[in-house]
């Protein structure tokens, strides 16, 4: 399995660590067994009924701290990262407001459903519930003997719901995100990074080794792509029809034309691990990355340019705020850009 290159340990802990824990990287990975390590895994697991949660504290940089994931929903950002922060800000990113919540456990999904509905997960098989849009936080879902984080959730209504993470774990309810039930997707182990619906109804998951899989009834039954690549894939971007990205290690990147049928192999000029991705409405493509990688397409994502950010701290997720802004979470906490600056950042 590709590692990423010419990268160290402090700047891309908190990505690694979200990707891989440490018993999987025991066996798969030398180079992410030290970076998790450098984060704080390789502690013996506490069974749940012999501590209680702790809540996050509330940090008067958290806007700066390392976050994760971020989602834009009607008028409200909110982004979730290390220390179990959860950040919201209610004026396109002008300020935050950090929420008080009942755990410390890095998070690394968030998902709104309307402005008031919303859940986050993460480490310590964390999953949170809000029902009046992250002012208050209710704990669910943790099993932190397990050693198996979260990486992403999903819901289809406000009711049916879907949390993928490390070993195969895939997890859904039926009541709002109030109970959970685990229902494995296959007999492998590989971690589930990431879900996407596309716009006619599909849902993806991109998994580790190169494994995507495919849903066409709404989560009941999946079926494994065929891959044209055997290092991890860490985020699916649908795009138009059939159309659909795959990325990963080493600035991998992949488009299929037939739902996962048959694969184009398409060159970003970048090894840096590629991490999230995004479509604007006018079909601008965005491809996030660490190292301050961003791949941009103007023609629908089947060829990208890279525009290497001068800072090269390490991007996790992009998310569209509207009106022209884009929301970046990473190494640097949260920022609020736009398009131009993205194109006019010097290389």
């Amino acid at each position: 399995m590709d590692t990423p290159s010419g990268i160290t340990p402090a700047r891309v802990a908190g990505f690694v660590t979200r990707r891989l824990p440490i018993p999987a990287a025991l066996r798969r990975a030398p180079l992410m067994v030290a970076l998790a390590f450098a984060a704080g895994f390789g502690m013996p697991a506490v069974a749940q009924d012999e501590i209680l949660p702790e809540p996050a504290i509330m940090a008067p940089l958290a806007p700066k701290a390392l976050a994760i994931d971020a989602v834009a929903v009607d008028g409200k950002l909110v982004a979730v990262g290390e220390r179990g922060h959860i950040l919201i800000s209610n004026d396109a990113g002008a300020t935050w407001k950090q929420a008080a919540d009942p755990t410390r456990a890095m998070l690394t999904g968030v998902f709104f459903y309307d402005e008031d509905l919303g859940w986050a997960v993460g480490h310590d098989s964390a999953i949170l519930r809000t029902a009046d849009g992250g002012t208050t936080w209710e704990l669910v879902n943790w099993a932190p003997e397990e050693e198996a984080p979260f990486f992403d959730v999903w819901f289809s209504d406000p009711d049916n719901g879907v949390a993928i993470g490390a070993y195969g774990a895939y997890f859904v309810t039926d009541d709002g995100g109030l109970t959970w039930e685990s229902q494995p997707i296959s007999d492998g182990d590989y971690h589930l990074e990431k879900i996407a619906q596309a716009a006619d109804g599909r849902l993806y998951i991109a998994a580790e080794a190169g494994v995507a899989y495919r849903s066409d009834d709404d989560g009941e039954t999946w079926e494994e792509l065929y891959s044209p690549y055997e290092g991890s894939f860490f985020g699916v971007l649908p795009l138009d029809g059939d159309s659909v990205l795959f990325f990963g290690l080493r600035g991998h990147l992949f488009r299929s034309d037939d739902a996962g049928e048959t694969w184009d192999d398409i060159e970003t000029g970048t090894v840096a691990m590629l991490t999230d991705g995004i479509r604007l409405a006018d079909g601008t493509v965005i491809i996030t990355g660490l190292g301050g990688t961003i791949l941009i397409s103007q023609n629908g994502g089947h060829t990208f340019e890279l525009h290497q950010q001068a800072s090269r701290l390490g991007i996790s997720a992009i998310v569209d705020a509207g009106e022209g802004s884009l929301l970046m979470v990473g190494e640097f906490g949260v920022k609020m850009v736009t398009e131009v600056d993205l194109m006019t950042a010097p290389d």
